[in-house]
């Protein structure tokens, strides 16, 4: 059997207020060309198909064209889990009327393991592929806050029920197994953060849990599956440097620290008994990115030769000379005026560092993270040291349930 594992479209995000529909329908088409070159027969989709939890319309069309044009393709099934930046609620309205696609959508973790257990058929209404589809599990699926508990009591009960979540699936696609008259074979879903995984600076990738155990070691996961299909992390990897084991990364890249990486899907033969066969497909480039950094010169020629190429390119500038340049912006904008060049982001590194190091007002909320905020916030406020830490411990909760917008919703 033939599946493809992908995972983190993020459909509807900007990239510094420039909209990229054209970037994401271009590369649904991929990926049906992929599914009708390749005859798949079962597409995985491991969470973060939208990026908020209240999509834009036309992000919505894309994803619901696109599910309309792959039941009418050679795949019989399509998974979809939800992943940290998608609503549950908002996933799961439409699954009964996408089931007559073969169509699964797994939005929300349930209390009964079995919800997240799929038994898919051939056309001859065979047993083919069992599939523990485990969505996104929020803090609030994993923990419930108890008076007395330390931080590192919340962590460790964290990582115990994410465990525990995970393994009561696994237990019941083993009892399915047993009941079947013919072996089949499995693959678990995932959308979490492992231990040791690969990011980038600049991807988006969100911490999904407060502490220092929000990363899941892979021997933690159960390993009775013949493939393993995570999402959640942008860089295409190996989980644990095993071959069945794998982050299909973002098809897209979703920031300028992505810019240089070869995006790719997974795809995944596999035959009960017999170990999966993975093979990475490089998805072409839409819309190029491109980081230029050093000094004004060594700038200057980069974008000399960009601009002789005579091809669109997005491009994020970060000036590391000693020269303070305060008209850099329009040097730049000279530079590449009748060019199909357009810079999306500035970063003039030696006026930043000549700011923070006068702590000037001029600084930016740009400049700092929310953490960073709160911090300068308590030093303010003449907060003593020794009751910093579990204030920012409380912060740092109240942001988690902040980006888990779709609780109210529930």
């Amino acid at each position: 059997m033939k599946i493809l594992h992908t995972s983190d479209w993020h459909l509807g995000r900007t990239l510094y207020g420039r909209r990229r529909y054209p970037e994401f329908t271009a590369l649904l088409d991929w990926l049906i060309s992929v599914i009708e070159q390749q005859q798949v027969e079962a597409l995985l989709v491991a969470g973060d198909i939208f990026d908020t939890t209240a999509p834009g319309n036309r992000a919505q069309e894309l994803y619901y064209r696109f599910l309309y044009r792959v039941a009418a393709s050679s795949c019989r099934h399509v998974v979809v889990i939800a992943g940290n930046h998608d609503s549950p609620t908002f996933l799961n309205a439409p699954r009964e009327l996408l089931r007559s696609l073969n169509v699964h959508v797994v939005g929300a973790a349930s209390a009964d393991p079995a919800d997240e257990v799929l038994l898919l058929a051939d056309r001859q209404q065979q047993p083919e592929l069992l599939v523990a589809a485990v969505p996104y599990l929020r803090d609030r699926d994993l923990r419930l806050a108890e008076a007395g508990e330390s931080v590192e009591d919340k962590e460790r009960k964290l990582l115990a029920n994410l465990r525990e979540h995970y393994a009561r699936v696994a237990a019941v696609v083993e009892e399915r197994r047993q009941t079947l008259d013919r072996p089949v074979p499995t693959v678990a879903m995932g959308h979490l953060f492992t231990a040791g995984g690969q990011k980038v600076e600049g991807d988006g990738v969100r911490e999904l849990y407060v502490g220092s155990l929000a990363h899941v070691p892979a021997d933690q996961l159960p390993d009775n599956f013949d493939y393993l299909a995570l999402g959640h992390l942008h860089v295409p990897q190996r989980v644990g440097g095993a071959e069945n084991r794998r982050y299909s990364g973002s098809p897209l890249p979703m920031g300028f620290g992505e810019a240089g990486q070869q995006k790719s899907v997974c795809l995944v033969e596999l035959q009960a008994g017999q170990p999966a066969l993975v093979s990475t497909l490089p998805v072409p480039i839409f819309q190029p990115l491109k980081r230029i950094r050093g000094t004004w010169e060594e700038i200057e020629r980069r974008l000399t030769e960009l601009a002789a190429g005579d091809s669109p390119c997005w491009l994020e500038i970060v000036y590391e000379g000693e020269e303070v340049i305060p008209e850099l912006r329009q040097r730049l904008e000279e530079k590449t005026a009748g060019s199909r060049l357009e810079i999306l982001r500035i970063i003039n590194q030696r006026l930043s560092r000549r700011i923070l190091e006068q702590t000037q007002p001029s600084e930016t909320l740009d400049d700092l993270d929310p953490y960073q905020v709160f911090q300068r916030c308590l030093e303010a406020h003449n907060i003593p040291p020794d009751q910093q830490p579990p204030l920012l411990q409380a912060y740092r909760e109240t942001v988690t349930t902040l980006l888990e917008e779709d609780h109210r919703a529930e």
